[in-house]
């Protein structure tokens, strides 16, 4: 059965978000076809809204609207949770057991790609050091987290800041993100020092 012209361009620009194959992407397109017309406006509004005013906190890297986080504005801490995306931030923070400060690479390191220390948000993690007693590396357990691990536990060593690791727990090759909250939580609290 052929489509319109219309709903293929709507399908295919639903392919383009992650984890959404033909199947799905045809799902949704149709859903906003039958959606009220005030309800797709305000649908594409806030995808708008979202790409044009939600960027980078100064501070830590996380996604905000503001010049800083709300995390950042509200928290002082001498213990900084070191992630790979804005996204793991979502995955602690429902934990509701971590009370100190992120901060986001956006990134891991991947030499084989050509992406190095300077292609992450490494060096303004050094800038932030000043009070800081611990820095906890909680990159995915892959190839690349442990590699970055590694290197930002090399990096920060020298300069008196206590390193850790999550602890095992999170299966190798898997995400933060999908993480159960309570591997999650055990990975937190049992974690290790570089």
């Amino acid at each position: 059965m052929n489509q319109s012209e219309t709903i293929d361009a709507l399908v295919a620009q639903f392919t383009k978000l992650p984890g959404v194959g033909k199947k799905s992407a045809t799902r949704y397109a149709y859903a906003v076809i039958d959606m009220p017309s005030a309800d797709v406006e305000q649908f594409a509004a806030a995808m708008v809204a979202a790409k044009q005013h939600v960027h980078f906190c100064r501070i830590c890297g996380n996604y905000t609207d503001g010049d800083v986080c709300d995390i950042c504005a509200n928290r002082h801490s001498n213990i900084i949770c070191v992630v790979s995306e804005p996204k793991d931030i979502v995955a602690f923070e429902k934990l509701n057991e971590f009370h100190g400060v992120y901060h986001v690479l956006h990134g891991l390191l991947q030499p084989m790609k050509g992406i190095g220390a300077d292609d992450i948000n490494i060096a303004s993690l050094l800038d932030r050091l000043d009070g800081v007693e611990e820095v906890i590396v909680a990159t995915n357990p892959s190839v690349e987290g442990n590699a970055t691990a590694l290197y930002i536990g090399r990096l920060l060593k020298p300069l008196g800041v206590k390193v850790t690791r999550l602890a095992m727990g999170i299966p190798a090759g898997s995400e933060i993100e999908y993480a159960d909250e309570t591997t999650l939580s055990h990975a937190l609290w049992n974690r290790k020092e570089i």
